[in-house]
């Protein structure tokens, strides 16, 4: 992987605290520890999962929506002044895009909202515990 492209990965994780990060980390490994020995269905079922957990920019895009539609709704139906609330979501949005961080972004990192990074890192863990790379290791 290009390092550029590393680097635009782990935007998030950059501008997030290393509490938080640590905290991720940990509770991937601690997952990982809990699923090491589990059978290969189990493991698909944790796969499964993964690949359905939201990522920390489908988040931050879904909440971005909401509450910008809502200061749009807000402003037709009792005051103008509710734009503000749309404008404020799409600074931040711009701030996201061009830093990689936002404000919304602390407080998802805080609630443990990982990054598609971080879920890929457990899913890929997992999936060699279950074998999947074994013909690769073989021709290799």
């Amino acid at each position: 992987m290009s390092t550029s492209l590393s680097q635009e990965m782990d935007r998030v994780r950059r501008h997030s605290p290393p509490e938080i990060n640590d905290r991720i980390d940990a509770d991937i490994d601690m997952t990982v520890q809990r699923y090491t020995g589990a059978s290969p269905e189990v493991l698909s079922r944790r796969i499964d999962e993964l690949d359905r957990e939201w990522d920390i920019e489908r988040a931050l895009e879904t909440n971005a929506a909401s509450v910008a539609l809502l200061g749009l709704v807000l402003s037709r139906m009792h005051n103008r002044r509710w734009m503000w609330l749309s404008t404020g979501v799409a600074v931040f949005l711009l701030q996201h895009a061009l830093q990689g961080w936002c404000p919304p972004i602390s407080v998802f990192r805080r609630l443990g909202i990982r990054t598609q990074g971080e879920i890929d890192r457990e899913k890929y863990i997992l999936k060699a515990l279950r074998g999947d790379f074994q013909a690769v290791l073989k021709s290799s």
